[in-house]
């Protein structure tokens, strides 16, 4: 069996006609997990192939805004879709009960109105939040799901997730710098997908609140290092910062290749990746 990895969403808070915001599919032999919901990631889904009535759960990595924009859509759509009330797994670090219940209130008037329409629809939606730590581990069916500290501070708490299903290993990081969590979180993955920076070109933006996201994300030599440190099989690079010009992803390739001599993947929304078990 394998496990299939599809970039959702790469794009960053800038926004971008081409690129929807920091989202990924994962799927495995029996589970298909939305991590992360950036601005249209409901799209993405259905570009994919997927819609959230499909998913196994919805893993949080923190609750930066631009990770959970469109978390509404995803319940809402859930919601509408669904025949039987199987409730909606939203698992992710402290805060996102407190999170989902303000998702809730917000949507309130509309599922009030959806409900008075079509009184079949249960209410409210049937939501399962789980807040995790590092350390936790969770199993869905066959996929076993562990729980790892990042660092993304000032942001607080941020979680990776390692996702192993038939000796395959797919590593989310989220957005974080380097730190001995996140080599655990990695090591001897066949998937290690991590957020991405170009400092160079982020240098040359003149906005030092721009400036200021050097300090929390890793570069693309930095996810290189990490990858080669965990002995890595293939580095799936994502959220670029900022997004690669058309004809620049081979440079964007070279600078982690200078670190890490496994495979190096960097592409537009929905680009996929597949991993079987190592021989």
């Amino acid at each position: 069996m394998s496990i299939e990895v599809t970039l959702l969403g790469t794009g960053s808070p800038l926004p971008s006609p081409d690129r929807a915001g920091p989202s990924t599919l994962v799927r495995t032999g029996d589970a298909t997990l939305l991590v992360d919901c950036g601005r249209g990631v409901v799209m993405r889904l259905a570009g994919a192939g997927v819609l959230p009535i499909g998913l196994s759960a919805v893993l949080l990595t923190h609750l930066h805004s631009d990770h959970i924009t469109d978390l509404n859509d995803v319940i809402t759509t859930q919601w509408v879709m669904s025949t039987a009330p199987t409730p909606l797994p939203v698992i992710g670090p402290p805060g996102t009960g407190e999170v989902v219940d303000a998702v809730l209130a917000m949507l309130s008037r509309d599922l009030g109105y959806r409900h008075a329409h079509h009184d079949d629809l249960q209410y409210p939606p049937s939501l399962e939040v789980t807040e995790v730590r590092p350390g936790d581990e969770l199993t869905l069916a066959a996929t076993t799901i562990s729980v790892h500290r990042t660092d993304h501070r000032p942001v607080e708490p941020t979680v990776g997730y390692r996702i192993e299903h038939d000796e395959t290993v797919a590593a989310l990081a989220g957005d974080s710098v380097p730190c001995p969590e996140l080599d655990v979180l990695c090591a001897g993955a066949d998937l290690y997908v991590q957020t991405v920076i170009r400092d160079d070109l982020v240098a040359l933006i003149p906005s030092e609140r721009l400036h200021d996201i050097c300090d929390y994300h890793s570069t693309v030599e930095q996810a290189a290092q990490t990858a080669a440190r965990a002995r890595v099989r293939t580095l799936v690079l994502t959220h670029y910062v900022p997004a690669p010009a058309p004809g620049t992803e081979d440079e964007w390739r070279a600078l982690a290749a200078a670190h890490f001599d496994g495979e190096v993947v960097i592409g537009p929304d929905l680009t996929s990746v597949m991993a079987g078990p190592r021989p």
